[in-house]
């Protein structure tokens, strides 16, 4: 079992209250350990038939009601700890709950609050669900769309499980047969050419690289992109964020520097979680009207360099004045050379100039685009809405995101870093199997490095401080 990884670690029965803090219809007080019979019979008065809900009085140390509900018990090895776990479903009311609490812990021998991410660690131990699967736990109790929800689901019941299990077995087979080689060389039995051991390795390939595909269209899914609005005071920036928000989230007027502090909204574009976060328009310290202002654009610097795209917004009513335009080049050498930016030109209504509805468009053949944009610039003007949906497929474009597919896996940043490691053994891999006979020790090591990696996904070959960081962010209670 996982739990040998761990030797050492207390293995005391945990309580915690698993539902939402705050008053609630329902609460529950859940409880996991080794023989939870005592605290049954001293909270609820009497055995309980398992996986059978069953009303009963909780009752305190002297016997009186603290409340009437639910209670399950799930045997071990039956249950999602793996260990005997109790739920109390109790009324919803904080103060209610606590005595509950404070109740179990009393009742129960040993016992302690459980730490954040505790009850899925236990689960993970007693192998009841694998690292990837109880990642898919957190995902699915954090989606903030529904397609993340639905595809941290596939991930919790395994699917994303299996498809790195049977990668990993493929490996397994082409290391037995690079073993079954070295290991007997006096046999001259080519192993390797007669089990296709080299055309294996490219399908290998071909097979891990869709499931990478697949990982980095999941982590886009998980994590979303954060986008940030720059730009010189008054292009519409906030503009731009309440009009692809559909609310008035952020103060609009005609005065420059309105904006002094980054404002955040998460939205979402095909089920893909956009945060995109207007700044303070950007301008040298000695046009800022004060303090405030000089330290809402150092904030809006630092948001710049957080950025995973940057729309970088002009004014197409000012873009041919030149100390404007030299204004936004200014700006532009001074934007972070790794982070993508989306150049954007607002006030196309205010222009004269029709906006762009797709990314094919283009300016009518009669008109003369303003000095400074290209013909294909995407134009758009955030009072009226025309354009806004060309900039959310064109954000959409610069993400890497492709139309969600059926069975879209959710899956993280670390996984996708695990797939891209073993890739690249499997190509290391693929460069030895052409070579001599004399390459098989370092055949046999890529292969076994492209396992490892793998196996770091699922939980194989993991260690304790990462498994501590990831159950670590979870809730208490789960």
């Amino acid at each position: 079992m996982r739990a040998a990884l761990f030797l050492g670690r207390q293995r005391d029965p945990i309580v915690a209250v698993a539902s939402a803090p705050g008053r609630a219809a329902v609460g529950i007080v859940r409880a996991s350990g080794r023989d939870l019979s005592p605290l049954i019979q001293a909270v609820c008065g009497r055995a309980l038939a398992p996986r059978l809900a069953t009303l009963v009085d909780f009752l305190d140390a002297e016997g009186r009601a603290l409340d009437r509900g639910l209670a399950l018990h799930f045997p071990a090895p039956h249950s999602y700890t793996g260990e005997d776990v109790l739920e109390l479903q109790a009324h919803g009311g904080p103060v209610l709950l606590q005595l509950l609490l404070a109740r179990c812990l009393d009742a129960l021998p040993g016992a302690r609050l459980a730490e954040p991410g505790e009850f899925t660690e236990r689960a993970f131990l007693n192998d009841k669900l694998d690292l990837a699967q109880a990642e898919a736990v957190a995902d699915l109790i954090d989606a903030s769309t529904e397609a993340a929800a639905r595809s941290a689901a596939r991930s919790l019941g395994g699917e994303f499980s299996r498809r790195i299990d049977a990668l990993a077995q493929q490996i397994i087979e082409l290391r037995t047969l690079v073993e079954a080689t070295l290991d007997f060389p006096e046999e001259e039995i080519d192993f390797l050419e007669k089990a296709g051991a080299r055309a294996r390795l490219a399908a290998l390939e071909t097979a891990l690289d869709d499931t990478l595909a697949q990982a980095r269209q999941g982590a886009l899914l998980r994590e979303g992109l954060q986008v940030v609005l720059a730009g010189q005071p008054n292009v519409g920036k906030s503009s731009l964020l309440n009009a692809l928000a559909g609310a008035e989230l952020a103060i609009v007027t005609p005065i420059p520097g309105t904006t002094r502090d980054r404002i955040g909204q998460t939205i979402q574009i095909e089920g893909v979680p956009l945060h995109v976060v207007d700044t303070a328009g950007l301008r040298n310290d000695e046009q800022a009207a004060d303090e405030v202002e000089r330290i809402g654009i150092g904030r809006s610097w630092q948001a710049i360099g957080q950025a995973d795209v940057v729309i970088f917004l002009h004014d197409l009513t000012r873009i041919d004045e030149p100390a404007y335009r030299a204004a936004d080049e200014a700006i532009r050498a001074r934007l972070p050379a790794g982070v993508p930016v989306l150049p954007v030109f607002n006030k196309a209504d205010m222009a004269g100039k029709a906006a762009k509805t797709n990314s094919a468009d283009k300016a009518d053949p009669g008109e003369a685009a303003p000095q400074g944009t290209a013909d294909d610039a995407l134009r758009l003007s955030a009072r009226t809405g025309e354009g806004i949906d060309a900039l959310r497929r064109a954000l959409l474009r610069q993400a890497g995101w492709q139309p969600a597919a059926e069975g879209l896996l959710i899956a993280r940043t670390r996984h996708v870093h695990a797939l891209q490691r073993a890739r690249a053994h499997l190509a290391a891999a693929q460069a030895h199997a052409a070579q001599s006979d004399q390459a098989l020790e370092l055949l046999a090591e890529e292969l076994r490095l492209a396992h490892t990696a793998l196996g770091e996904i699922t939980g194989e070959f993991g260690t304790e401080d990462l498994l501590g960081e990831i159950f670590g962010r979870f809730c208490i209670g789960k």
